[in-house]
């Protein structure tokens, strides 16, 4: 249920020595971009050192910032960005003394979100122990290692365990910041924020952080992109695997290697994909029955409808709509 505050929501941003310069403007682009029917923001974003020093970032230039630590004291939710090193103390699993000052300063009740490798900033601190959490695919061996006590889910795009989130590499960080606007404010300002951003509105937390797609050969002959565009306009009908590769104009065979070699997923995986995202806006905007939407999203009976979305969202539709439900005007 999105908060209901008239002030907004206060984001401290721990910008930390080698600082990823990518992840760490995303969250003050996606939560300033984020404003209420009247135009106000709902955020305010403030970057902060454990120090109050510039920091220098993994690139080739520093940052300077306007707060110490004492920012967090504030903060109603505190990212931590993924820096390039961590120290010495951090490669045997610890936290250096003016980090771990930092940390301690964070208010009881904060919600606290890492991106990337920032999720081993967390671990470090304790504050992971025992619950689900994610971090960049690359290094989640050696985030096990360090860390055993962490239910590590090495796949996700990030995990959300309530007061408590992570996300995986990159540009998962903007998921993960999309999903905080929409679980504060609803799909309607989330959806805005993805405009303003150019970036996809939703991408569902269990989807995998990186599919390693083999190459197509150099003669591939037509795409399966246009069956996929007509399959997208008949989402409500019964499509078969057979249909789809007659319309392609393909075996079964070589529809289903070409389908897995553009998209990284099979045909019936796509399709379930297409059909929840349909069945989430049809409950966002509408105010069709479960039935009427689990018939026009193509899963059939409310019963299914409801099955997916409990595997991919632990909610039921009902819960869906509540949460998430687009207020009319």
């Amino acid at each position: 249920m999105g908060r209901m505050t008239t002030a907004p929501h206060r984001v401290a941003v721990l910008a930390l020595d080698r600082v990823i310069a990518f992840e760490l403007g995303i969250p003050s682009r996606i939560f300033e971009s984020a404003t209420a029917a009247d135009g106000s923001p709902l955020y305010q974003v403030a970057t902060c050192t454990v120090d109050g020093r510039p920091v220098a970032t993994s690139s080739d230039f520093t940052i300077s910032v306007d707060h110490g630590p004492e920012l967090l004291e504030q903060a109603d939710t505190v990212l931590i960005p993924a820096a390039r090193d961590l120290g010495p103390s951090f490669l045997c699993g610890g936290l250096d003394e003016p980090l771990a000052a930092a940390l301690a300063r964070i208010r009881p009740g904060a919600r606290i979100a890492s991106i990337c490798t920032g999720a081993f900033v967390l671990a470090a601190a304790g504050l992971l122990d025992g619950r689900p959490a994610t971090t960049h695919w690359r290094y989640t061996e050696r985030f096990a290692q360090l860390f055993p006590r962490v239910r590590l889910d090495p796949d996700v795009l990030y995990v959300d365990d309530g007061d408590v989130l992570t996300s995986g590499g990159v540009a998962a960080g903007v998921d993960l910041c999309l999903h905080m606007v929409r679980r504060d404010h609803g799909s309607a300002v989330a959806n805005q924020v993805a405009r303003t951003c150019l970036v996809p509105p939703w991408r569902d937390g269990g989807q995998r952080q990186y599919v390693d797609l083999p190459t197509p050969s150099g003669n591939t002959g037509d795409s399966t992109a246009a069956v996929r565009d007509w399959a997208l306009r008949h989402l409500d009908e019964p499509l078969t695997l057979r249909q789809l590769a007659e319309r392609a104009r393909m075996s079964v065979r070589t529809f289903t290697r070409r389908f897995r070699e553009e998209t990284g997923s099979s045909p019936g995986q796509w399709l379930t994909v297409q059909r929840t995202a349909l069945a989430r806006e049809l409950l966002e905007r509408t105010e069709l029955s479960i039935d009427q939407v689990a018939r026009r999203s193509g899963f059939g009976t409310a019963a299914s409808l409801r099955l997916q979305l409990r595997e991919r969202l632990d909610l039921a539709p009902s819960a869906y709509r509540r949460t998430f439900r687009t207020p009319a005007g």
